[in-house]
Parts: C-alpha cells; sequence; structure tokens
C-alpha cells in the first residue's frame, strides 16, 4: 500500500524580487515575473524542483492504483457519435474500449462499415489528435484536420473515401477552420491564417482570411473571399445551402458574443463573390443561420432576445427588418438549435432544441407557421449533444432524426427519433464495457450572495453512508458556456467511492442565457464566486458535507474560478485542484490567447477595467501568513491558450505566503509536455485525473478507513 511521502520542510526556493508597476495610479506588486520566462535558466531549475516535489507527493498517495483501476474502467465505455450523412455514406466517430483516441469510420448505403482514420495509425506515440472532419457533399471525400502535441495547429488533408488515398495536404494555419464543399468535390471554402511573415510576431495567431481552395493545388494560391479589412482577431465560420447557391459567412471578434453575418448568392458565379452584411457586431447579438431545403434561411439569434428566438427569411432579403419570428424567446429555456426535418403526408417541421436550466428539451414545430405540434420525447435528465438529419444526396425516410446523447451516467450514444411514428430508439450505444456505478442525480436551488437564485446538480451515491460526506465541487462561470448534464468519470469514480460531486450552474455560462452571462463577465466577474461561495455554504449548511472534506476543482476559466475562491475564502475550503489557470489577471492579455478575452474580463489598459481585474485577480490576492488549503496546480507545456506562468507564479506566491504546514496543506504544480489545452489520449487523462482525484481524496478523507 502507498503512503504519501513526507514533504521537505521547505518548498524550492523562489526569490521575491522587487518589480513594482505602477498601473493608472495603482502600485501593482510582482515578485516572481521571473517565472513567467520558461527559457531562463532560474525559471527551468525552479520547474524541475517541483517536479520533483510534485512526484515525490503523488506518486506515494494512499490507494492510488483502486482509483486510477475505477477511472480506466469508467473511460473504458467508449463512446459514439452521431452520424453525419453525405450522399448515402454516413459518417462518425467510435471509441472501442482498448482505443485511445476516437475513430473515423463511414457507413456504405450497404450497411458495411468501414474504418476511414485512426490517428494512432498515422502516429503511435499518441500525441496526434483529430481535430475536425467534414465529408463533400457526394460523400466521396473527406477533408480533416489533424495536429499533434497539444498544439492545436491543425494541419488538413483530404482524402479519398473510397481507397483511403491522400489527396492532398498537409495545409497549414488552419487553426479551428470549418470547410464547406462545393459540388463535385473539387473545391471548398475554408478559414487560413495569412502567411506569418506579414504580420507582427504577437500577431501571428490571428488574421483569419475564408478563402476557396482547390484540392491539391497550392493554397497560397487561394482565392481570398473575405475578412481582409476586418479585425485581425475575428474567427470565421463558413456554410453553404444544400443546394449549393448560398454561401453564409460567421464571424466575431476574438471569444466576444457579438456576432457578425454574410450571405452571398454563387448563382452569380463570380470569382470573390459578394457577399451581403446581414448582421453586424455592433448589433450586440449572436446570431447563427441555415438554408434549409425548403430555400429559405433559419436564424437562430438572441437579437431581442437574450434567451433567444427563432426567425425565418428570404436568403435574397436577408436582413433583420425582413425577418419573421417562427419560434418566440421563452422565459424558462434557452434556443439551442433547430433542424428542418420532412414528416411524410404532413410537411416540413423544426425539431427545435432547447435547455431548460441546463437539461435538454425536443419539440417539433411546423416549419410554416412555427406552432409547436408537440414535445420528443427524450431518454432522461441530459444533453443532446448533436441533432442530424439526412442529407439531400441520401435515399431513404427524410423524416429521421439522429441525436447523440449523454447524461451524467451515460457514456455517449446515438437515438434516433421518426417523426412520423414518434418513436424514439437506442440505435447505438457506447461499446465498452459497462462499469458505471448507480448513482443518485437531483438539481437543486440555492440563494446566491445577492439573493438570486442559482441551480446545482448534485451526484451521490445511490445508498450514502450517513452524512456529512467529502465533497467535490466544481464550476465553470464564463464566456457563455453552459455546464450541462455529461458523463463525466472523474466524478463517478469519487461518487462511487463514498463522495458527493457538486455542479453549480453559475452566472458567466449560459445555463439561463445571454443576461446570466452577462451578470458574470467583466465588472460582474465577483458575482461568479459568490455564487460559487453560496455552493459551498449550501453543501455545508444542509450536512452534505464541512469545511473540512469540502473538495473544489477547475480549469481554464474555471481554474480562474477556484483561485479566486482558495483566496477570497481559504477556511472554507479543504483541498483545490486548479488547472491550466488564469491567475495573473493584470498581464493574462499579453500571453497567447489572452487578447481575445478582454471582452470577458476587462483590459488592464483601462483604468477602471483594470481595478475589476485588481479586485480579484488570484495572483495579486494571495496574503503571507494565511492558512491556505491543500493546492495541486496542472499545466501542460503546449499550452496555446492559457500560458503556463500563471500557474507557476501562483503556486510560488502561495509556497511563500501560507501558513499551512507543508504536510497537510501541501501546494504542488504538476506539469505534462507535448499536451495542451484541449484533447488527449485516455492514458493521459486516467493518467492526470488519478493524480487529481487522489490528491483531493487524500485531503478530505474519502478513502481512508
Amino acid at each position: 500500500m502507498n503512503e504519501v511521502q513526507p514533504l521537505p520542510e521547505s518548498y524550492p526556493n523562489a526569490h521575491r524580487a522587487d518589480t513594482v508597476e505602477t498601473l493608472h495610479g495603482h502600485e501593482v506588486h510582482d515578485p516572481y515575473r521571473w517565472l513567467e520566462d520558461p527559457s531562463d535558466p532560474a525559471c527551468a531549475a525552479w520547474s524541475r524542483e517541483q517536479d520533483h516535489l510534485a512526484e515525490s507527493w503523488l506518486r506515494g498517495l494512499p490507494r492510488r492504483e483502486e482509483i486510477a483501476d475505477r477511472l480506466d474502467a469508467l473511460l473504458r465505455t467508449g463512446s459514439v457519435s452521431a452520424p453525419v450523412w453525405r450522399g448515402g455514406r454516413s459518417f462518425f466517430t467510435r471509441r472501442e474500449s482498448d482505443q485511445e483516441f476516437p475513430v473515423l469510420f463511414v457507413r456504405e448505403p450497404t450497411g458495411v462499415v468501414r474504418r476511414l482514420l485512426d490517428v494512432t495509425e498515422l502516429d503511435p506515440s499518441g500525441l496526434t489528435t483529430l481535430d475536425r472532419w467534414s465529408p463533400s457533399l457526394e460523400g466521396d471525400r473527406l477533408a480533416y484536420q489533424i495536429s499533434s502535441g497539444g498544439d492545436e495547429e491543425s494541419l488538413l488533408h483530404v482524402l479519398d473515401v473510397s481507397t483511403g488515398e491522400l489527396l492532398e495536404g498537409p495545409i497549414d494555419r488552419c487553426r479551428y477552420s470549418s470547410v464547406a464543399w462545393l459540388p463535385g468535390g473539387e473545391e471548398f471554402y475554408y478559414v487560413r491564417r495569412i502567411s506569418p511573415e506579414r504580420v507582427p510576431e504577437d500577431e501571428r495567431q490571428f488574421h483569419r482570411r475564408v478563402w476557396r481552395h482547390r484540392v491539391d493545388s497550392d493554397p497560397d494560391e487561394d482565392v481570398l473571399i473575405h475578412g481582409e479589412r476586418l479585425h485581425h482577431t475575428y474567427f470565421y465560420s463558413v456554410s453553404l445551402s444544400p443546394d449549393s447557391r448560398w454561401l453564409l459567412v460567421h464571424g466575431s471578434p476574438g471569444t466576444a458574443r457579438r456576432d457578425s453575418l454574410w450571405i452571398a448568392d454563387l448563382e452569380r458565379e463570380e470569382d470573390v463573390p459578394e457577399l451581403r452584411r446581414v448582421l453586424d457586431d455592433e448589433q450586440g447579438a449572436q446570431a447563427t443561420a441555415r438554408v434549409e431545403p425548403d430555400g429559405r434561411m433559419y436564424v437562430r439569434t438572441t437579437l431581442g432576445a437574450p434567451r433567444g428566438r427563432l426567425c425565418v427569411a428570404d436568403p435574397a432579403r436577408p436582413e433583420p427588418a425582413d425577418w419573421t419570428e417562427l419560434v418566440p424567446e421563452d422565459a424558462d429555456s434557452v434556443l439551442e438549435s433547430a433542424r428542418w426535418v420532412d414528416e411524410p403526408g404532413a410537411g416540413p417541421r423544426l425539431a427545435v432544441l432547447h435547455t431548460a436550466h441546463a437539461v435538454s428539451e425536443l419539440s417539433l414545430h411546423d416549419a410554416d407557421t412555427g406552432r409547436c405540434i408537440g414535445e420528443v420525447p427524450l431518454p432522461g435528465t441530459g444533453q443532446v449533444t448533436a441533432l442530424n438529419t439526412v442529407d439531400e444526396l441520401t435515399e431513404g425516410p427524410r423524416d429521421r432524426l439522429w441525436l447523440g446523447w449523454t447524461d451524467f451516467a451515460t457514456p455517449p450514444c446515438v437515438y434516433s427519433y421518426s417523426v412520423g411514428t414518434g418513436e424514439l430508439e437506442l440505435v447505438e450505444h457506447a461499446p465498452g464495457r459497462e462499469a458505471v456505478p448507480e448513482i443518485t442525480s437531483t438539481q437543486v436551488s440555492y440563494e446566491s450572495a445577492d439573493g438570486t437564485t442559482v441551480r446545482m446538480f448534485l451526484l451521490a451515491p445511490s445508498t450514502p453512508p450517513r452524512r456529512p460526506l467529502p465533497t467535490l465541487l466544481t464550476g465553470y462561470g464564463g464566456f457563455a458556456l453552459s455546464r450541462e448534464p455529461a458523463y463525466t468519470p472523474s466524478a463517478l469514480a469519487w461518487v462511487s467511492a463514498g463522495g458527493v460531486w457538486a455542479l453549480p450552474s453559475l452566472r458567466g455560462g449560459a445555463e439561463e442565457g445571454e443576461q446570466w452571462h452577462r451578470a458574470g463577465m467583466r465588472e460582474n466577474k465577483q458575482r461568479v464566486f459568490d455564487d460559487f461561495h453560496a455552493a459551498a455554504e449550501y453543501l455545508v449548511d444542509r450536512g452534505w458535507t464541512t469545511p473540512e472534506q469540502l473538495a473544489i476543482s477547475g480549469g481554464s476559466n474555471g481554474g480562474l474560478l477556484v483561485g479566486a475562491a482558495l483566496t477570497q475564502r481559504p477556511e472554507l475550503y479543504r483541498a483545490v485542484v486548479c488547472s491550466a489557470p488564469l491567475l495573473d489577471m493584470v498581464r493574462y492579455e499579453k500571453f497567447l490567447l489572452g487578447r481575445l478575452w478582454s471582452e470577458e474580463y476587462g483590459s488592464a489598459d483601462c483604468p477602471e477595467e483594470l481595478e475589476w481585474l485588481l479586485s480579484y485577480s488570484p495572483y495579486h490576492h494571495v496574503g503571507e501568513g494565511t492558512e491556505y488549503p491543500a493546492v495541486l496546480f496542472s499545466v501542460f507545456e503546449s499550452d496555446s491558450r492559457v500560458d503556463p506562468m500563471h500557474a507557476r507564479k501562483m503556486c510560488a506566491a502561495l509556497q511563500y505566503a501560507t501558513s499551512a504546514p507543508p504536510d497537510k496543506s501541501p501546494v504542488l504544480l504538476r506539469r505534462e509536455t507535448e499536451v495542451g489545452h484541449s484533447a488527449r489520449s485516455v492514458s493521459r487523462t486516467v493518467g492526470m485525473a488519478t493524480d487529481h482525484l487522489a490528491f483531493l481524496a487524500e485531503a478530505t478523507g474519502l478513502l481512508r478507513k
């Protein structure tokens, strides 16, 4: 049995420099700025010492192997995605129990299923991930993007679906690119950054453009379609109508929830189609549009409706003044998407997906009037992850919907729904062995500091022992990202060991619409932390747990969340996992993609906004002599979104300041190389989650006997 190794009496030395800046009248101290530069020999040496410290502690945690085995079994259930139909073929991903990554398959019209693309065959090292894929309209070609080492720098390739022959690639600078194929499979529209030689060095991650590309031609000779005169932080996506007449281009500045939308009529056969602006980002709304088989443009938008509404228009007259509202805003749910589907003998329908307090709801509407016809029964309290229909070139029933589905206890699977018969059928479950424990899942409500009602999911053992119990509280609360019920192996592992797992729908997310998001951004960011503290207090007050048994965990913006939590209320939390976090909110814009996030947080360049940031910036609120909880920072050296410097500086600051004994409340930094902010192999996922849960379990007594 493993035993926790004693920590040294002092942490690795990190000298405190007298670095002080005066910003808009504020003296800002930054004693660990030297830890921003990983190439600095002092920073490199300090990092190696932290590696040794973290490894020796984590390796010796009790019952670590038991946690790893449980996580491995829960992840080995595998997954399967909803099919995408093109030209009679359907494309989908599946991960078997013994596979590290999902594999892309194609199902032929005959029913034969073939393996089409397996990244482990391309790279046995396990460092390459499949980022995106898009079959041509005829289903005979596939554009796919892969990246390596966690850098998310997608390289685009094209292969022949029938033979598997590589037709083209790699085309670089395609990070986050969508692909819209033209008929015949010889050309497509896509998004690519311009040559780095044309832009300042600190802007090379930006300057995207929309291009038209001919397969197997020099991408540097592509036809420029759009983006030349817009701000360099703009992101774009492209799509075509089913008849390939209408090109739609969606854009937004960085991660801002302010969309622009353009449409072009390709029937005019111009080399560079004239894009007509439908919506401008200055209108401050989101909008996504599709031209469906009936020839009408359907627009899902928050313009005049923070929870979203569905409108319809003639693509030739696409401006908001000519929109007709089909599905109005609902006061109790958020509009997520809508798909057009034909019901034989009855006419076209719209499948409309809402979420009510983060739980998916699906309904059918008349496509002409928007009138609700009825509800689609879903398997339970969970999340519809995809909503697909058959394309125009595929023979077969037109009244079918394919739904990707998951919930807290169900690995990703696929259902089929017949609009004509009203029958919902499970057509493919996760292919791996079943290892999901029996749990109870409930959604509760509590009041935040300002009286706002916040909802929270609670997972607990189906036959819980006497309370209070070790509890793991997590959250996100930013960028309008909703945390919905989804299969979460780390949560199930915690609960199966006898603990409670809690997920509140914090402001800053979009669980209650765009107003919920805006209520937790910029000058309102403290409300997110207040919602989180109130969730913790609810769990303690209701007897679920105690501060000595309460752990918290978060990553990325969620890492900022738990960083603020541990500095604002250190007495409320026993242990913290802080992964890929933002923590120095004065300098975050100077690193990697940070400048994209000023719309969400504010900018230190603005005097008023600097005050917002300084009011909660975790790095600047570490107080000497405070008894801080146990903290494990996780960082990824290939992270191309959030710089590891945040965790390095915060780790050094906490190790210096905390009055808690290292053997009771250690402050550790766990580093990984050749992985980044996003996708990773199953083995690496198990390794990281094992360290995180074992660390929290030891601190809260979860596995003690």
